[in-house]
């Protein structure tokens, strides 16, 4: 069984040589594509040949990348973070500071199965999106829209949250309505706007394939007698996004001691970033960079919008009203358009907006509660641009999972809404 949410407990600080030298063997580790076709026949019969093919998937036996592999089958992060303790005297925007709970502990099947679920298109109701379809593996795992799109290509009414890290939060989407990564899992895929599936019908779908069927028994044994069911889909397309970690930029190098790792320019950024005056660290708090926390901090809608209400629609409370939970800054530099309805296309005119006064973008016709950290910082341009220098630095895409080639349901990995000409009945 996966475990829950943790923490670890604090260890010594000795280090980091050696802790980088730790993490980079966890680095190299992982396994590929195991489909072992290419010695053989090809068959004229398309379904003949897509059945050969699809017999040929297994799960990988090995961890992901920076996961440790225990002797009863489970991955477990290793990351230099592990070997900080809390915050301490260091204050929201100091260096070595430790991370908050998160999630590991499945088996390297139940990962590996959850990438090729992720990846799949037979998850919606009608076979034309998947996961990948709103959450990009090259655009930061989110989709590079304002706003996302969704059944029948309709636009949808926010943009896709990034999904780096999540197995560190604590709520997600941008109106903080869901408390666990399984429940972030399920929502799109049995929401009418987006892939618009029902759980009958998608255990139905999978039972259906045998691929699916061996594969599932496989990443969970101690269900051999049963059909596929939602909860396992739950669970492993939670193992999966719990291995997207993105802890290696050149920011978490300086973080462990290289100090060349950011040019100096970059250093004045993150110092401007951390000051007191422009605060940006006391809601983006290293090293998540998010305090996961609800803000109201008055971001324009683009032109023709009403104000989203945000949080206060899921939780009633009126003081949230255009309240969005913190996101992380962790490859931010992937994920433009920015805000919840992606109203700012480029970092320049995110930071230009914080520096533009509290509440200056809010309707007149509304009085919005924003948060107390909002203010008018009056930073320079020269500042702002040091600003946008570092947040370039939080970049790392070291453990961006491989796309299959191939998936069990005999679709090809599409990210948008693309049929196979044949696919599987």
């Amino acid at each position: 069984m996966p475990a829950p949410i943790k923490n670890i407990p604090p260890q010594p600080i000795a280090f980091q040589t050696l802790l980088s030298a730790a993490f980079l063997i966890f680095l190299f580790v992982g396994c590929d594509e195991v489909i072992h076709v290419q010695n053989e026949p090809l068959r004229t019969d398309f379904h003949e040949q897509l059945q050969l093919t699809t017999d040929k998937i297994e799960l990988c036996a090995s961890c992901p990348p920076g996961f440790e592999r225990t002797p009863d089958n489970r991955c477990l992060l290793r990351t230099p973070y592990q070997q900080y303790q809390s915050l301490g005297n260091s204050g929201v925007g100091g260096l070595q500071t430790a991370l908050p709970a998160w999630r590991d502990g499945f088996s390297p099947q139940q990962i590996d199965l959850g990438r090729y679920l992720f990846f799949d298109p037979i998850l919606s109701g009608n076979g034309e999106m998947s996961c990948a379809s709103c959450h990009h593996p090259d655009k930061g795992f989110s989709d590079g829209l304002p706003r996302s799109k969704g059944l029948n290509g309709e636009e949808l009414a926010r943009g896709a949250p990034s999904l780096w890290n999540t197995a560190f939060l604590q709520r997600f989407f941008w109106d903080a309505r869901a408390e666990s990564l399984e429940e972030q899992a399920l929502e799109p895929l049995f929401h009418a706007d987006e892939m618009n599936n029902s759980p009958q019908q998608l255990e139905a779908t999978l039972n259906r394939h045998p691929a699916y069927t061996r594969l599932f028994q496989e990443a969970f044994p101690q269900t051999q007698n049963r059909p596929i069911a939602v909860a396992d889909v739950a669970t492993a397309l939670t193992a999966f996004q719990s291995t997207l970690i993105s802890l290696n930029s050149r920011y978490d190098q300086y973080v462990h001691g290289y100090h060349d790792a950011l040019n100096q320019k970059e250093i004045e950024g993150f110092n401007v970033f951390r000051s007191f005056v422009a605060r940006c660290s006391e809601c983006h708090t290293p090293p998540l960079f998010t305090n996961q926390q609800i803000a109201v901090i008055g971001s324009p809608e683009p032109d023709g919008r009403s104000l989203d209400p945000g949080v206060a629609e899921t939780t009633g409370e009126a003081s949230l009203r255009g309240g969005f939970k913190v996101p992380g800054l962790r490859n931010i530099a992937l994920t433009a358009p920015y805000m919840h309805s992606g109203n700012f296309s480029d970092l320049r005119d995110v930071v230009a907006f914080y520096n533009k006064g509290r509440g200056h973008a809010v309707p007149p016709d509304e009085d919005l509660r924003i948060h107390w950290h909002i203010w008018e910082p009056n930073l320079s341009e020269y500042e702002l641009d040091r600003l946008v220098d570092f947040l370039h630095t939080l970049t790392d895409e070291s453990f961006k999972p491989r796309v299959p080639e191939v998936l069990p349901s005999g679709y090809s990995a599409q990210f948008l809404t693309t049929l196979p000409e044949n696919p599987t009945p």
